[in-house]
């Protein structure tokens, strides 16, 4: 697991996770295996971005900005009302035009339907953006840092889990015209072996 997925997935646990469960109507198993999708798809996409210097310079910005980690030391209060943050206005920067067909993939993966799966990807990326932020700020980033930083976890990720990290470059590339449910089922299984 990469440094960035842990900040988020350890942050979770326990009365978080079951809080998030609760809220979208589903198991808490079931939330647990979405985050463990969530993250590193936010995170790939997010990598994806920065690999342009305009794209590490916005994120780098919008990082500055709005997300210094500070999310973190409310949780509870987050989880519990997710509307405090801009999830849904992060994930139209991070995904686009394809948040639709993620948000499908990602319900058809962990058999959410597809409001609850858009609500879990809105409630996880103020998140993931707020672990970004908080090391970006310890580590004294700058846009190009930031990007290293990105492809750096991506890699990591991808070395712990191909398939997976392949299947997750394919629906942030995919034009609405396959599925890799049942691959990306087995790899929310064990995504973090």
């Amino acid at each position: 697991m990469n440094a960035l997925t842990q900040i988020v997935t350890q942050q979770l646990a326990g009365g978080a996770s079951r809080t998030i469960a609760q809220r979208l109507g589903v198991s808490e198993a079931t939330a647990n295996t979405a985050v463990q999708v969530a993250v590193p798809l936010i995170l790939a996409a997010l990598a994806r971005n920065a690999n342009q210097p305009q794209g590490a310079q916005s994120l780098h910005d919008a990082i500055n900005k709005d997300h210094d980690g500070s999310i973190f030391d409310n949780l509870m209060g987050y989880v519990s009302n997710p509307q405090t943050a801009n999830g849904a206005g992060i994930l139209g920067h991070v995904f686009g035009t394809q948040q639709p067909a993620i948000q499908n993939n990602l319900a058809q993966a962990t058999g959410m339907d597809q409001n609850s799966a858009a609500g879990l990807l809105e409630t996880v990326a103020p998140l993931v953006m707020g672990a970004v932020g908080r090391t970006q700020q310890q580590e004294g980033l700058d846009p190009s840092g930031l990007s290293n930083l990105l492809n750096q976890q991506q890699q990591q990720a991808q070395t712990n889990a191909p398939g997976a990290m392949g299947i997750l470059s394919s629906m942030l590339d995919q034009n609405n015209d396959g599925s890799a449910m049942d691959d990306l089922k087995r790899m929310a299984a064990g995504f973090f072996k």
